[in-house]
């Protein structure tokens, strides 16, 4: 036997999943063979970007908002339950929910309470409910902030519409909560279903924050199998975690009644890893078809990101002068077969050279479409590529002045010289 051959195999492994999974192209081939690549892309994408995006990071700054917008967040839910009738419904759905977190719940009720009554009257009243929403609002927007750079997106919601989507979501919260006590009583009078509501209620819930928090338009079908993927896991960890109460005992032993801050905030951190992993997983499994050659994304030549800038700055330019829609850059990547990232990329470096504008789409305002933000008769080739190269710092304390001054007045010659060359070439003739 050749002792080789494990090696050897396991090398061909990881080339195949690094390298030759990505040059495969949906029309190559059919199947089940196409669903299961596909799969294994969608998985392999969504650990790449997970581990790339320093999820795990953001996910512990998410705990740390969370914990201090929790009784606010409680505060804002229980209030409008209250004022609907329902806020011992809404309590008990809480409590049955999270059992392991029943004694941190019910404490942190006594504070909503105490909240909610001092901000009844007095100057607290307009200061207190100010701090209130803000604070909520604060934590909705850090989560749509990490979800939007997972998704690439570089333009958030505008200010009035994160106060009206954020209070909206909070409005039909307690609703929700409610129904799905109602669901969950409906299941169990159907016997072997009642245990899959915990499942179904999670899944839905997570598909809800992955189509509707990002400000970019998230196919449903996307959503929701991330949602399904993050719900089961979030499950599984909710049984690992009231399996484990068994040894928490002992750390109770050490901590006392203090052992329950840490323990929520463990909860809290693997509970927003599985959340922020199921927003990788929905964008990777909307744009797998996109991300072919992605690895040779991280090493593109010099004179082909160039070409590409021409390239998509062209397509902008053509599609505005024949009086079309402008494109999005989905349709850009779907169409010329450019990788998602690398386009997405190109136009943000476009828009802040101030050769492109974003704008809002008219049916849907999340997606973002692209066209030029200077006279099409002025883009030629020579003054695309000098914004492009001029834009950025260049307040560094190299002495060009005296000892690099050859060098550095050499390069504008050689570079002005090129510049000069493309002015006779507009974009929109090209």
């Amino acid at each position: 036997m050749d002792r080789h051959r494990p090696r050897n195999t396991f090398s061909r492994i990881v080339r195949f999943i690094t390298d030759d999974i990505w040059r495969i192209t949906e029309n190559e081939v059919s199947g089940i063979r196409h669903i299961l690549i596909r799969i294994i892309k969608t998985l392999i994408l969504a650990v790449h970007g997970f581990l790339n995006d320093n999820l795990q990071t953001k996910a512990s700054a998410l705990t740390f908002n969370t914990l201090l917008a929790i009784v606010p967040l409680l505060a804002v839910i229980l209030g409008i339950a209250k004022g609907f009738g329902y806020q011992d419904t809404v309590c008990d759905t809480l409590i049955d929910y999270f059992p392991q977190h029943a004694m941190p719940l019910t404490r942190a009720f006594a504070f909503v309470d105490n909240y909610l009554t001092l901000a009844q009257g007095g100057l607290f009243l307009g200061i207190g409910l100010f701090l209130l929403f803000y604070t909520v609002i604060s934590l909705l927007s850090s989560i749509e902030e990490t979800f939007n750079g997972i998704w690439e997106i570089h333009k958030p919601r505008p200010l009035y519409r994160r106060v009206t989507d954020y209070l909206v979501l909070c409005l039909i919260l307690p609703a929700l909560m409610t129904a799905s006590s109602g669901l969950s009583i409906f299941l169990s009078s159907m016997g072997i279903y009642f245990s899959i509501a915990p499942y179904l209620i999670t899944s839905l819930v997570f598909a809800a924050l992955y189509i509707f928090l990002p400000n970019t338009h998230v196919k449903p079908l996307s959503g929701l199998s991330a949602g399904i993927v993050a719900g089961s896991a979030f499950q599984f960890f909710q049984f690992l975690y009231i399996s484990g109460q068994v040894w928490v005992s002992r750390y109770n032993a050490i901590y006392g009644s203090f052992a329950a801050l840490p323990l929520l905030l463990l909860w809290l951190q693997f509970s927003w890893i599985i959340c922020l992993f199921g927003a990788s997983l929905a964008y990777a499994s909307q744009n797998v078809e996109k991300f072919s050659f992605e690895r040779d994304c991280k090493h593109i030549s010099r004179r082909y990101k160039d070409f590409l800038i021409i390239l998509i700055a062209t397509l902008i330019v053509q599609r505005f002068a024949e009086g079309a829609k402008p494109y999005t850059a989905d349709e850009i990547s779907t169409g010329f077969r450019i990788p998602l990232r690398l386009t997405s990329q190109l136009l943000y470096l476009l828009v802040e050279a101030g050769l492109l504008i974003e704008v809002s789409d008219t049916a849907d305002e999340r997606i973002l479409r692209y066209q030029p933000a200077i006279d099409i008769n002025r883009l030629n080739i020579g003054f695309l590529l000098s914004r492009i190269d001029e834009y950025g710092s260049e307040n560094f304390k190299i002495d060009t002045e005296d000892r690099f001054r050859p060098h550095w007045e050499t390069y504008l010659r050689f570079r002005g010289n090129m510049l000069r060359q493309g002015e006779d070439t507009l974009l929109k003739d090209l």
